[in-house]
């Protein structure tokens, strides 16, 4: 029998936080969600709202109680080509001092374990061909995204080791699921439309992580001895290149796809020629990870297959968001 803990979840509204927050409680946790709006996740789940996080951040009350278990998923998310100013900072802020601040005061307040989400840009922008990152490979973030959830993961590694709290940090890829947006929203509404698009040539491979998978595997983290003090990487456990991606959510999408098999020199360079270095870099270089080490000490295997996951976030497309 699994014992009841008490659970705080930052980013609770977000598209992992959300969730995950229900995961939990249908699990008969005791789950309170941080949020920085006033949106609802579920009337079942007790929500605390935070101006801003950052290292000025009193985490006292929230933390009061008894938390047994913090899932850190609030960041400042990454974005391609971020000019907004202080964009810079801001990373460091939320990221790395934001994630210093709560864990701090975590430990100072008896918690247990302390989960963060990090990412798999730690390790760096693309895996050496035919080869995946592992857990032991050097990291080399190389933006302020990456380098701040990097020295985040330092600084709690540090804290974990000098006050006896668990950490346990996760590098996820690319997620996707039920209501994704950015660049996989994109790609689904493109395919939807009939565009013919200049991918047929790709053939890297990348990881990805389904929404239900990551979900599934936080919950391990939180629960799972072996866990504590290990840092993960997390995927579908099936790497999938970028024109069979396409083909797979064409099929979920009852449409037909049309790829044009432009050589990938020519994408590059047509990128290039638009500021788009980074956008084709993404679709044409390869990401892989290996969850070996998580099958092997958490006997973790993903529970839904990546034609499931592809089927669900067609069908969520097809109903919502065309509507939208």
């Amino acid at each position: 029998m699994i014992m009841q803990s008490k659970i705080l979840v930052t980013g609770a509204n977000g598209f992992i936080g959300r969730a995950l927050c229900l995961k939990l409680l249908e699990s008969g946790e005791d789950v309170t969600g941080v949020v920085r709006s006033c949106l609802n996740i579920t009337d079942s789940i007790k929500v605390v709202r935070v101006s801003g996080i950052d290292e000025k951040t009193n985490w006292r009350n929230v933390l009061g109680g008894g938390v047994d278990v913090v899932v850190h998923l609030a960041a400042r998310a990454h974005v391609l080509k971020d000019r907004a100013e202080g964009s810079a900072l801001e990373y460091w802020r939320v990221n790395m001092h934001g994630t210093k601040n709560i864990a701090e005061q975590a430990a100072a307040a008896g918690v247990r374990r302390f989960v963060f989400l990090s990412t798999v840009k730690v390790s760096g922008e693309e895996s050496p061909r035919g080869r995946s990152f592992t857990e032991d490979v050097v990291p080399y973030p190389e933006d302020d995204y990456a380098r701040s959830k990097w020295k985040a993961e330092q600084a709690l590694l540090e804290l974990g080791g000098r006050t006896g709290m668990e950490i346990v940090i996760v590098r996820p890829p690319l997620v996707y699921g039920e209501g994704v947006k950015a660049n996989f929203l994109s790609m689904m509404k493109w395919l939807h439309c009939g565009y013919p698009l200049p991918f047929g040539a790709l053939d890297n491979k990348r990881s990805l992580v389904a929404l239900d998978n990551l979900v599934d595997f936080i919950m391990l983290c939180i629960r799972h001895p072996a866990a504590a003090g290990e840092t993960f990487f997390v995927s579908d456990g099936e790497d999938i290149a970028v024109r069979d991606l396409l083909a797979s959510l064409s099929r979920a999408l009852g449409v037909k796809m049309r790829l044009l098999p432009v050589p990938v020199f020519l994408l590059r360079a047509g990128a290039f020629c638009l500021g788009k270095s980074d956008v084709a870099r993404r679709l044409c270089g390869s990401l892989r990870v290996d969850i070996g080490k998580a099958v092997r000490l958490l006997d973790w295997a993903p529970p839904v297959s990546q034609e499931i996951a592809f089927g669900k976030v067609a069908d969520h497309f097809l109903r919502k968001d065309l509507n939208d």
